[in-house]
């Protein structure tokens, strides 16, 4: 391999927040690293998002103790990577929550993911011998779910492949907030090597359709209110968009993989270089992209061996 993938050399601590979106509702967000959410209700508490590890959800864990001694009752996990869901088993909840969908790529590619995340993005991995195995669900849906927390309303719901095929948004109707997962991202790269570039932009409508005022996204700051909320939307369906057109136009030519590579720097670099895990997501983006455009629907299965192969293609 030429080099290195960009994440294994980020190994700088991140700042983290926690953020108060609505009352009783809480973005943990930390520079680009995966968020969490909170959502407290009357009598106990939800958790959006695990954490790659223990370690790691003990520090939202904290957080929430700074706010609440309500016991944490459920965790919902908005689809199946590693570093959203190694770290369930530290909130100690009854109820952990994903898609039938998620839950099946669990089965079918979930060691073979941590495997690959934590090859190659071991920052995020602090603390891993304290995971106890994969995340398994307690509690599954189909198409959606409701749960009460006390006289709270929580909606879990899917609404459209994106980053992956089994993404769920949680929606608070009483303070018209979503949690959207890595669905919607904030002055980050999106990771869209297992996602639906065609079905993203429908999904991002989708969200909108609810008209939410505030939105703790995958990555970066929580949004509070419309604008804010609007401006991330777009833009998040600027970067996804401005991935693929490229890449469609050198598979319609019969171009490489190297060929998409370059087409997707030349469009991307000069309006995202800057965005958090920019450069650790481009490669996996533009390989997924590569295989969308000529037909391949169901994302491959990265492993730790196939993301080597891509990258020293890439690198050739």
């Amino acid at each position: 391999m030429a080099k290195a993938f960009a994440s294994q050399g980020d190994m700088t601590e991140k700042k983290t927040s926690f953020t108060e979106i609505g009352e009783g509702l809480y973005a943990f967000t930390a520079e680009g690293d995966p968020n969490s959410g909170v959502i407290i209700g009357d009598d106990s508490v939800m958790i959006v998002e695990a954490q790659a590890t223990p370690r790691l959800a003990n520090k939202v864990i904290d957080c929430v103790r700074s706010v609440t001694d309500k016991p944490i009752s459920h965790v919902v996990l908005t689809h199946y990577h590693a570093v959203r869901v190694l770290g369930a088993s530290a909130f100690g909840a009854g109820q952990i929550i994903m898609s039938d969908t998620a839950r099946a790529m669990v089965v079918e590619r979930g060691q073979e993911d941590w495997d690959s995340e934590f090859q190659r993005f071991p920052r995020l991995f602090e603390g891993h011998e304290s995971i106890p195995g994969l995340t398994w669900p307690t509690t599954t849906f189909s198409d959606e779910m409701t749960v009460y927390l006390g006289n709270r309303k929580v909606e879990i719901k899917q609404i459209g492949r994106a980053h992956t095929a089994g993404d769920a948004v949680i929606w608070v109707p009483d303070a018209q907030t979503m949690f959207t997962g890595d669905i919607v991202e904030y002055h980050s790269a999106c990771y869209c090597g297992d996602g639906h570039y065609e079905d993203w932009g429908g999904t991002l409508d989708n969200v909108k359709a609810y008209d939410p005022q505030f939105i703790a996204p995958g990555r970066g700051d929580a949004l509070v209110g419309r604008e804010m909320v609007d401006a991330a939307l777009e833009n998040t369906r600027d970067f996804v968009e401005s991935t693929y057109r490229p890449v469609k136009q050198v598979a319609a030519k019969g171009g490489s993989l190297k060929d998409a590579w370059d087409a997707v720097r030349e469009v991307c670099d000069p309006k995202f270089k800057d965005y958090a895990i920019y450069e650790h997501c481009l490669p996996f983006n533009v390989a997924r992209a590569y295989d969308e455009a000529r037909g391949i629907d169901t994302p491959r299965i990265w492993t730790a061996e196939r993301d080597i192969a891509m990258w020293e293609q890439l690198q050739s």
